[in-house]
Formats: C-alpha cells, sequence, structure tokens
C-alpha cells in the first residue's frame, strides 16, 4: 500500500509539472547592449492568452512606442501553437546598467513573472552593434530629403525648396506628423499647397523606392551671406518585416516609431552688383514689363481720369516699390489704389501689381505728364535694365483758366487776353455831403454792463471752488492720471505715427508705441509685463471679442516684421487705418 501511494504522488507532480510546463511567458530584447543614442525593443512573449498584464516601470528609459500587441496562431501537423506579444521600444535616459524588473501577467488564474534582465548603455555609436532590429531596419529604409533648387541665389531671387519622403519597397508608413516646422526668418516664404499626397516611384542613392511630396515651399532670401534653412523634422510610425508569418503565409509587420529630419541645408545669398546699378533702383529682380495709361486724354475741369502704373512679369513682384507718378501742381493727385494680382508656384512669383491714381484738373490747358523709368535687376543676363513710358499729355478743354505764373504750368495754360468793359459809374464826382449821427452814448454807471461786471467776481467764487475741488479729487487720483498721461501719449503716438507715413522705420517704431501706451492705459500694465499671450488674456478677460484681439495681436506682429521686409505705403496707411479701427473697436467691447 504504501509503494502505490508514492506511485500515486509521483504521478500527480509529474502531471503538475507538466501542465505548469504548458505555459510559457519570458521577455526578450533586441541587444542587452547598446549605444545611448540607439533605441531598445523588449517583447513580452506568451503561448497562452492572459488578463491584467502589467509591465516593468523600465527605470532608466523612456518608453519612446507601445506597447503594440501582436498574435499569431498556427497549426503544424495537426498541432495548434499560439503566441502573443506585447512589445515596446525604449530610449535610455543615461549611460550605465539598468535593470528591467519583472513583468507580471494572470494566466488561467495563476500568476506569471518573467526574469529580470540586465541592459548595458554606453557612449553614443556611428552603427548599431550586433545583428539589425527592427529600428535599425527602419533607419535604413526610411529618408526625408530637402530638394533646393538652387542654393547660391542672388539676394531677392526666388527658388524653391521640396521636402519628400522616400519609403523602402519592403517597409511602409502607418501615420507620421510634423514635430518641428522650419521657420524661414531671412526668408519671405510661401507654401505651396499639395492636393493628396500621391505615392510615386523615384531613386534615392540609386535605388528605387517609393516617395510622397509632402510640402513645396518658395523662398526669396532678404539677406545676403550664408543663411541656414531650419531643418523638417517628422514623427512616423514605421511598418517593418518582424520575419514571422501569419497562418496565410503573409508577413507580419512590426510597427516602429520613428523622428525623421531632412537636416538643415546653408543658402549662400550673393549680394546685388555694385557696379551699374541705376540710382532709382528699388530692389526689383526678375524679368519685367512696363506700362503706364489713363483712363482717358482729354476732359474738362474738375472732371476725373484715372492714371494706372502697371509692372507685370517673372520675379519679387510684392517685395519693392512702384515707380511714382509725377504730375504738373495744377493737377490734383489722390492716393493711389494698390492692387496685386500674383500668384506663386514652384516657379515663383507671376503676375502683375498697379498703382492707380485719381486725378482732377482745375484749369484750362494741356498737362504733360512725364514719362517714368523704373529699373531692375534681369537674373538672365545678371545686368541692371531699365524701362521708360512714353511722355502722355492730358487735354482738360473746358474751365477756368488760371494766373500766368513762372512755374512749369505756365506753359499749360491758354495765353487769353480779357476785355475791359467800361460803365457809367466809372468817372463819378465826389460827394459834398454827408448824413451825421450823434456819437454820444448812453451813461456807464448803472447800465446792464455795469452791474454784470460788478457781479462777476461774486459769481465765480462758487465756480472756482467747484473747479478747485475737481482739480484736487483728480490730482489725487494717482492711478486715474497715470491712465489719462497714457491715453495722451496713446494720441500723440498715433498721431505721429500718421506724419511718418512713407517712413517706414519711424511709422512702425510710432505705431507700436502708440499701441503699448493704449494698452498701458485700458489694462493697467506696464511695458516690460507685455507678452502677446497675456495681452490676449487680459483682453479676453475683458470680453473683446476674439476677431477683435486677433487683429491686435496681427498690427503687434506687422510692426515687428515690417523693419525686416519691403513694406509700400499703401501697406502702411492699410496698418494705420487697422489701427484706430481696431483701438475703436476694444474700447466699445472693453469692460
Amino acid at each position: 500500500m504504501r509503494f502505490v501511494k508514492h506511485i500515486s504522488i509521483l504521478v500527480m507532480l509529474f502531471a503538475i509539472t507538466s501542465v505548469s510546463a504548458q505555459v510559457k511567458f519570458e521577455a526578450k530584447v533586441s541587444k542587452k547592449k547598446l549605444g545611448i543614442n540607439e533605441r531598445l525593443r523588449i517583447d513580452f512573449e506568451m503561448n497562452k492568452d492572459g488578463d491584467n498584464f502589467v509591465p516593468p516601470s523600465f527605470e532608466g528609459f523612456t518608453v519612446v512606442g507601445g506597447p503594440n500587441t501582436s498574435l499569431m496562431n498556427s497549426y503544424a501537423n495537426g498541432v495548434k501553437t499560439y503566441q502573443k506579444t506585447y512589445s515596446y521600444f525604449l530610449a535610455p535616459k543615461k549611460r550605465g546598467k539598468f535593470t528591467i524588473k519583472q513583468a507580471i501577467i494572470e494566466i488561467d488564474g495563476e500568476i506569471y513573472k518573467t526574469f529580470p534582465i540586465t541592459i548595458t548603455v554606453t557612449a553614443a555609436v556611428d552603427k548599431p552593434n550586433g545583428p539589425p532590429d527592427a529600428s535599425d531596419v527602419a533607419s535604413e529604409n526610411i529618408h526625408l530629403v530637402a530638394e533646393v533648387s538652387k542654393t547660391d541665389p542672388f539676394l531677392n531671387e526666388g527658388f524653391t525648396v521640396v521636402y519628400k519622403l522616400y519609403v523602402s519597397p519592403e517597409t511602409g508608413v502607418s501615420n507620421w506628423r510634423e514635430k518641428d516646422n522650419p521657420r524661414y526668418n531671412d526668408f519671405w516664404s510661401q507654401n505651396i499647397e499639395i492636393k493628396g499626397l500621391n505615392i510615386q516611384k523615384g531613386l534615392y542613392k540609386g535605388e528605387e523606392y517609393r516617395y510622397v511630396t509632402l510640402r513645396k515651399t518658395v523662398l526669396y532670401p532678404q539677406k545676403t551671406g550664408k543663411l541656414k534653412l531650419e531643418p523638417l523634422v517628422l514623427d512616423v510610425t514605421v511598418e517593418v518585416p518582424s520575419g514571422r508569418a501569419d497562418i496565410f503565409g503573409r508577413q507580419i509587420m512590426t510597427k516602429v516609431p520613428k523622428t525623421i529630419t531632412a537636416g538643415s541645408r546653408t543658402i549662400n545669398v550673393k549680394p546685388l552688383p555694385e557696379q551699374g546699378r541705376p540710382a532709382d533702383f528699388k530692389g526689383a529682380v526678375g524679368d519685367f514689363k512696363l506700362n503706364v495709361t489713363t483712363s482717358k486724354n482729354q476732359l474738362n475741369a474738375t472732371e476725373s481720369l484715372q492714371a494706372k502704373i502697371e509692372v507685370s512679369g517673372k520675379g519679387n513682384l510684392k517685395l519693392f516699390e512702384l515707380p511714382k507718378l509725377t504730375t504738373p501742381s495744377s493737377l490734383e493727385v489722390y492716393e493711389p489704389e494698390h492692387k496685386e494680382n500674383v500668384r506663386t508656384n514652384l516657379n515663383g512669383m507671376q503676375g502683375r501689381i498697379s498703382d492707380t491714381y485719381t486725378i482732377v484738373p482745375q484749369y484750362r490747358g494741356k498737362y504733360p505728364i512725364p514719362a517714368i523709368s523704373f529699373s531692375y535687376f534681369d537674373l538672365k543676363t545678371e545686368s541692371y535694365k531699365r524701362i521708360t513710358s512714353d511722355e502722355l499729355v492730358i487735354d482738360v478743354l473746358e474751365g477756368p483758366t488760371a494766373a500766368i505764373s513762372n512755374s512749369e504750368d505756365a506753359t499749360a495754360i491758354s495765353n487769353t487776353k480779357q476785355t475791359v468793359r467800361p460803365t457809367t459809374n466809372t468817372f463819378a464826382f465826389i460827394k459834398t455831403q454827408s448824413t451825421w449821427s450823434s456819437m454820444v452814448s448812453a451813461s456807464f454807471f448803472q447800465s446792464t454792463t455795469f452791474w454784470s461786471m460788478l457781479l462777476l467776481p461774486f459769481l465765480a467764487i462758487p465756480v472756482a471752488i467747484v473747479i478747485r475741488r475737481t482739480k484736487d479729487k483728480r490730482d489725487a487720483d494717482v492711478q486715474g492720471n497715470r491712465i489719462r498721461k497714457a491715453d495722451r501719449l496713446a494720441r500723440k503716438y498715433l498721431s505721429e505715427a500718421k506724419k511718418n507715413l512713407g517712413q517706414k522705420e519711424a511709422f512702425y517704431e510710432a505705431l507700436e508705441r502708440a499701441l503699448h501706451n493704449y494698452l498701458k492705459a485700458k489694462l493697467n500694465i506696464e511695458t516690460s509685463d507685455f507678452n502677446k499671450e497675456k495681452i490676449e488674456n487680459l483682453l479676453s478677460n475683458r470680453k473683446v471679442q476674439d476677431e477683435v484681439i486677433s487683429d491686435f495681436i496681427s498690427i503687434l506682429e506687422n510692426c515687428e516684421l515690417a523693419r525686416y521686409t519691403p513694406i509700400t505705403n499703401v501697406t502702411m496707411q492699410n496698418d494705420y487705418d487697422r489701427s484706430a479701427k481696431t483701438i475703436s473697436l476694444i474700447d466699445k467691447q472693453i469692460r
């Protein structure tokens, strides 16, 4: 009996051991030694489905991806195989030895734990140690490239930068987002809209790849010398082969998070040549045509006509000023209306810009409008060229005749004689009789004026007392005085900005001071506290509409940027009008 009892116990122990051996739960790492600039993949594998999975804390590492879950069911020779994997991607925080502690899972009511794994992190390495893992494969099969059309442009010569994402045929990308957008501080820039991401085939370092164009940007350098283009940085999820297949024999892909960059590029901007530069050169670079026209050549005085100066062609159309219209002083000329019909594509800016002047003649005569000259730098010949319009003549048929002077206008006025018509009173005798009136006035004593002047000092006493009390109360209001002073300064600087229209730096400095002092008056904050976020919060708390706040911030940004970019008089006038309108709206809405 005792022998049978021992046999039964051994059979039970063997059975329990066999059942326990059927469950596997283990941790596997891509490498146990890696550089600080590398990433580590760790897989927690089990051969039976479990619940309540608890990963370790990953002390010494940052989790940059995961958990990614994969399942594999297969049948071979009538035997079913099951595998479930939780995958993480880790980036080491510093060098040293780190222990990845146990992971825990519950399978069939039993708790299972993995063994701890020790990882050694070394200094940064140029190439990965040991066999490549999924992250290494992803790095070798996906590339972000910035293609620059020209690396040595002239100042204000346009060029393009196109960002392309190349992916090898064995690799895929499930999603991507821009992590850091380049800021073109020393360039005028405009992004070209891309409608849909079309997958195309191309070569990358002589090998076949698929690629998509992510961004197209046109740039015009505003400074000379070596200028850096900041890189575009993307966060992408790369799908790489795992080396395993599903039950249908298809390759199982592993998702790997990656941060990729196009790298910075240096643009060597050449200055425009000094030799042959015209004195009236305004910075136009490209290939242009000049056209000067008038809406009519004959009209009557006080009627109006339009004179249009138009430059068309290809080049930096938005970055230079048009030549001014010169007219005789007898013609009343109003500020021009500026129009731009410019489209921007990978070939740069193309189209036309114009200034249209309204002219009203006051007198009869013929008025010549001198020829207008426009100079630009031609990129094809790398030399300066000049275009000159024809002289125009405005014939005013009917109207008054102006007095003849020694000015240039004298040539435009008809030399006509006027007949003097005598009247019957041309020669009249001096009158010898007159009607005299008495100059003796009433007595001043006890008159209305006398009593008014007598009582006026007594009436002025209470008025003076009220004025004095009001002044004392106002002088005691230190905060109110500071606000009123800031209001006066805002009005002063806004008027100063108006006086400086046409002088870019002086205008925008005065406009910015006016806006700052206005906010000091309304929001009771010091200039040292100014920042855009605080302004937005304070105005929003005072019930100012979001659109008005955005306009105010936009004007402040214009004041900052205008000092480094070409600005026309029309743009300055628009900024002044917007400032006055925005201040008025804030006054009405602020609580």
